[in-house]
């Protein structure tokens, strides 16, 4: 019944490209304001890979998207209200039917009861359908407007790797799921309690009061429900967050699991993860029953009570039979809430907590602030006192790095494991901040460049290269299936791998699996290497390029860094091999997470092959007093 449909609006837009809006049932996504920055003339960037969720203000995004659904939840509370309401005939019948038919022996009137409870009983179910089918679309609508903003700045702020911020993907599925469960319903027929309430004291009084009394423990009861419930449904949710999390790594790592019998180890984390996870909900769980328990005890007591009460007041002559069962069933109907409220805790909790981190992630993805998109950068980088120290261990990874590079220059940083070379790679990608210090591209520090310009004009190649499932052209397109079959293949010649990629039998078209099946670990290193200078990049960061390539491989490596150089790019490979040092202007040597030397190639060479001759070598402070690299003539 539902059906998602993309839709392509022709209209003239200013990239040439056509806007895609999605629509779910007549609710529509449409791409964010960003996108009108497409097709800029001069020097300045054009988005040929715009998306709709770059240059987005979240928070503003999270107010819309709430205030909408806060309309409609307005909308089903009043439908809520007026089936509440609707359903007091049933009971009303049943008084009439007693104490006024079967005295009467009227049929005439009878029949016309019989005919108007009906049409109300068919009011409050088209009602009860109503709102059913608005919150469903309120969950789809929820959805489908925070779908892509949580999922892209899951991706911007998990710069270390984790996993852990794309939990508010499943924290956005388990909000669908409460808009769309009983608990919400019943909450929204709480607000008809009172009038059930007040019903139930124009039959009596003294019933009335019963009523009260129980709505009264039942609300003491929820307090304590909350208040016994909350810590162990936290540690729960945290355990089996941390358990997601260890499975989610032996998917990651199944081959490496598989070829070392580590499969029991690894069992045997997520088992201790998922076992204080069961064990923390198992306690929630038994004492949000025992709750329950209790609060029906109460409600079953109640009505008997009722029905007690009612009858001594009958013989009284308060009274009469058919107050009795009206007032009974009314006042159960005032109870219900209250005890659904106590059984579906677990899932409002639940909700509430999904919300709140997802709200977090929006609010404080740094994809809020929007940057001035500045004209292309040339590819003139300068590091400046470059310090990293990772929490908690609070250990120095990177101490007073500093160096330049002029357009077309390029360098490569050797250093023993562990000295900090991938960590500096990802800083100059603004894959991680920096605790102190500046990267900056033209003289702009990265964290100030437009997020998607700055990706756009920025090639990296990580030491573990991951392809995405799809094509091999969309791979080295960085998935945009829009691309321009004209700059694939230039980016495929880059890199030297048109002759690779001519050998499969659907070519450009050879589907990728999620493991990188069926190519080899240098095929798709080669790729990644052509997914790099896709779009033309300035800047080029190369991490082992060629750890998984063959000599063959390695040559074309080395004849598109050639290439790149000739094209004006800033090349920076991180690099042991020889082969690959010898491609490259200047070398830097990392020790320790500090600069232990840096000049030319014939200068440090000699270093690194074990003879010593007059390079310059940074004994003093790290990061000060390095040569500079010249700008190209």
């Amino acid at each position: 019944m539902f059906k998602a449909r993309e839709t392509k609006n022709n209209s003239r837009q200013r990239g040439g490209q056509a806007s895609k809006t999605l629509q779910v049932d007549g609710i529509s996504q449409q791409p964010a304001h960003g996108e009108k920055l497409a097709g800029q003339k001069g020097n300045f960037a054009s988005r040929k890979n715009g998306g709709p969720y770059e240059d987005i203000d979240f928070r503003k995004l999270m107010q819309n998207g709430l205030a909408r659904a806060k309309i409609n939840l307005l909308y089903v509370g009043f439908f809520s209200f007026c089936a509440s309401l609707l359903i007091l005939s049933v009971p009303i019948y049943l008084f009439q039917i007693s104490d006024r038919v079967l005295t009467s022996r009227s049929v005439d009137t009878l029949v016309m009861l019989t005919a108007i409870v009906i049409g109300l009983v068919l009011a409050h179910v088209l009602l009860d359908m109503f709102r059913r089918f608005m919150l469903m679309r309120v969950a789809v609508d929820v959805e489908t407007r925070l779908g892509g903003p949580v999922l892209s700045a899951a991706a911007r702020a998990s710069h270390n790797g984790s996993s852990q911020e794309f939990q508010a993907l499943s924290d956005l599925q388990q909000l669908r799921s409460f808009l769309t469960g009983s608990v919400l319903l019943t909450m929204m027929d709480a607000p008809v309690a009172p009038i059930y309430l007040l019903v139930v004291y124009m039959v009596h009084p003294q019933l009335g009061m019963i009523v009260t009394t129980t709505i009264l423990l039942l609300l003491v009861l929820a307090r304590i429900n909350q208040r016994l419930t909350a810590v162990p449904f936290g540690k729960a949710n945290a355990f089996s967050s941390r358990a997601n999390l260890q499975a989610e790594a032996m998917a990651r790592n199944a081959q490496v699991m598989n070829a070392m019998g580590m499969i029991p180890e690894g069992v045997i984390i997520w088992g201790k993860e998922t076992a204080e996870s069961l064990k923390a909900q198992i306690l929630g769980q038994d004492r949000n029953v025992l709750i329950s328990a209790v609060s029906k005890f109460i409600r079953l007591s109640t009505q008997i009570t009722m029905l007690g009460w009612g009858a001594w007041l009958a013989l009284s002559n308060e009274i009469t039979g058919g107050m009795i069962i009206a007032a009974s069933i009314i006042g159960g109907r005032a109870l219900a809430p209250v005890e659904g409220i106590i059984d579906g805790w677990k899932s409002y909790v639940g909700a509430k907590n999904a919300y709140g981190r997802i709200q977090k992630l929006l609010h404080t993805s740094p994809l809020n602030v929007h940057r001035l998109r500045l004209p292309n950068p040339a590819g003139r980088l300068s590091v400046e006192r470059l310090l990293f120290v990772p929490p908690p261990n609070k250990r120095v990874i990177l101490n007073g790095i500093s160096f330049q590079l002029s357009p077309g220059d390029s360098l490569a940083v050797v250093g023993a494991s562990g000295s900090g070379k991938s960590t500096l790679g990802k800083m100059l990608v603004g894959s991680l901040i920096p605790t102190a210090g500046n990267v900056r591209l033209d003289m702009m520090d990265l964290r100030n460049w437009d997020s998607r310009q700055l990706g756009e004009n920025i090639g990296y190649l990580p030491q573990d290269v991951q392809l995405f499932p799809g094509t091999i052209k969309e791979n080295i397109a960085r998935m945009n299936r829009e691309a321009n079959d004209e700059d694939v293949f230039k980016a495929a010649q880059m890199a030297d791998i048109h002759e690779m990629v001519s050998q499969f039998s659907q070519g450009y078209e050879t589907q990728v699996a999620m493991d990188g099946a069926p190519l080899s670990g240098g095929q798709r290193q080669r790729i990644g290497l052509a997914r790099a200078f896709y779009n033309n990049p300035r800047l080029l960061v190369l991490d082992e390029p060629n750890s998984n390539l063959d000599t063959i491989g390695e040559h074309a490596l080395a004849e598109a860094l050639g290439r790149a150089k000739q094209d004006g790019m800033t090349v920076i490979a991180i690099t042991q091999r020889p082969a690959l040092l010898r491609c490259v202007d200047k070398i830097m040597m990392l020790k320790d997470g500090t600069v232990a030397a840096f000049g030319s190639r014939d200068e440090v060479m000699p270093l690194i092959t074990g003879k010593r001759p007059g390079i310059s070598q940074h004994q003093d402070a790290p990061g000060h007093n390095l040569p500079a690299a010249q700008p190209a003539e």
